[in-house]
């Protein structure tokens, strides 16, 4: 059986490979989408006081430090059972819709972009970042660094730092802000409203304007029918930061919502003998295995899913992206996975026009920005919306305090199941018969990930004491003398 590696793939945060397995025939017999990273935060924020959490779990990443702050920060006044004011609620909320603006804009431009502006199979020198400035502009170029300046900018003023952010603790924020960076956050808002519908116009002109890309998107190369999940608010419109998680099945029917407290009714976690990662999957459901369907608990969580969990967005500008969304495709809800990048850019816009309508809240330069916590701390559950899925912290605590337990479900771990998907299907559509494989062709494969946009340095985690491992000792000629096994077949 032949092995093709795609090692190390390419345009995505974290470490990761594809082994792609070839029959006699030349067809695909199986594919393994690895993760060799082990981090552990689980285990290692164990016996640290819970008010550090937000600074010591944003550390997990440099792309995401701010999704982490918040759930951190959320988990922790539920754990003293304080309920921060308005305006801190506010506050956390335009921090993290100045940090989606940024994350989303980076992902579309540098990550995804590459391979529908050059075209997939565009020389690899090409397709990226540099390769769109070449040929669509310096100004387009400039303006997405301005974009990401902007939302750093949010991200400083309110969280005390540009990467990192330092503010958010139990009951609220150590800070408040100024009417005049009030003033600076709103006028960047309105600069990236405009930059979230030039950026849509673009996605319209290239991508939707090429009868190629389209057939491509809605093509069966890269679609699945799951279940898909969201954070919505009371009104069941997608929310970023609060609220609870919706769930609708692959015909759009929704099979319930849950709070965070009620995130282990409904989630469970597999793990495979192969990979440092753990596939989540619908409990309600049960596991079936890497399989559509509605008889399957496979989920994914990503802007694509959060558009089809909800209702409609609650932002008017971003609402009638949405609507000319499910126009365009066919009605709700929509499995082409390559469609998450056309809804990242919906969300951008939401994100944008979210920014202004805080900042221009008579509540969000108020000083009252926390509450004091006085009860004693127990156990506490948060959930927000990362860019890339849907993320939850689970912690528990000694009456002083101190973490006993800690679990974490991060978005590309939601995903790591239909991403898996993904790469197998892809792979078995594009190498047939013993086709001559091609550096475009294994491009192609990996825009089956690229869609969900994954993080793996925050994601690589095990199950407590069933950790599988496998070590090959091989001597100076590479010829293996022993091989150390735990917890695999």
């Amino acid at each position: 059986m032949q092995k093709i590696s795609i090692d190390p793939i390419t345009r995505l945060e974290g470490h990761g490979k594809i082994d792609i397995f070839l029959d006699a025939d030349g067809n695909v017999a199986n594919t393994y989408f690895q993760i060799p990273e082990l981090r552990g935060f689980e285990r290692f924020c164990v016996g640290r006081p819970v008010e550090e959490m937000p600074l010591l779990t944003n550390r997990i990443c440099g792309v995401c430090p701010e999704a982490h702050h918040m759930a951190a920060a959320k988990a922790a006044d539920a754990v003293y059972k304080v309920d921060p004011p308005p305006t801190a609620k506010k506050l956390r909320e335009l921090l993290y819709s100045g940090f989606y603006f940024t994350d989303h804009t980076t992902h579309f431009y540098a990550l995804a972009g590459p391979d529908f502006v050059m075209g997939p199979d565009a020389p690899i020198a090409q397709r990226n970042i540099l390769g769109i400035i070449h040929k669509v502009g310096l100004e387009i170029g400039g303006k997405v660094i301005q974009a990401r300046k902007y939302g750093h900018r949010i991200v400083e003023i309110i969280g005390g730092r540009k990467i990192h952010p330092c503010t958010s603790i139990p009951g609220g924020l150590t800070k408040g802000i100024t009417e005049e960076e009030r003033h600076e956050i709103e006028e960047m808002g309105r600069w990236g409203i405009e930059f979230a519908q030039f950026s849509l116009q673009l996605f319209n002109d290239i991508v939707l304007g090429n009868k190629e890309y389209v057939d491509l998107i809605l093509g069966d190369i890269y679609t699945h029918r799951t279940y898909s999940m969201g954070l919505v608010d009371d009104q069941n419109r997608v929310n970023f930061y609060d609220g609870k998680v919706s769930v609708v099945d692959p015909e759009g029917k929704r099979l319930g919502k849950y709070a965070p407290s009620e995130y282990t009714d409904w989630i469970a976690e597999r793990v495979e003998p192969w990979t440092y990662l753990k596939f989540p999957y619908l409990k309600k459901v049960g596991w079936k295995g890497f399989v559509d369907g509605v008889d399957s608990g496979v989920y994914f969580a990503t802007p694509l899913s959060r558009l089809n969990a909800a209702d409609s967005m609650a932002t008017p500008l971003a609402q009638e992206q949405y609507e000319k969304f499910y126009e365009t495709l066919g009605g709700k809800p929509v499995h082409q996975r390559l469609a998450t990048h056309w809804a990242r850019l919906i969300e951008v816009l939401y994100a944008a026009e979210r920014i202004v309508e805080l900042a221009t809240d008579p509540e969000i330069t108020s000083p009252d920005f926390r509450r004091v916590p006085t009860e004693i701390p127990t156990e506490g559950v948060a959930i927000v919306e990362a860019p890339r899925g849907t993320l939850t912290h689970h912690y528990k605590t000694d009456q002083r305090g101190i973490l006993t337990e800690v679990n974490l479900i991060v978005g590309t771990t939601n995903n790591y199941a239909p991403i898996s998907m993904s790469i197998k299907k892809a792979a078995q559509s594009l190498i047939k018969n013993g086709a001559v494989i091609t550096e475009p062709m294994l491009n192609m494969v990996e825009m089956a990930f690229r869609a969900y946009d994954p993080c793996f340095g925050c994601a690589a985690h095990s199950l407590p004491g069933q950790m599988p491992l496998k070590v090959t000792i091989r001597d100076v000629n590479g010829e293996p003398v022993e091989v150390l096994k735990q917890h695999c077949e």
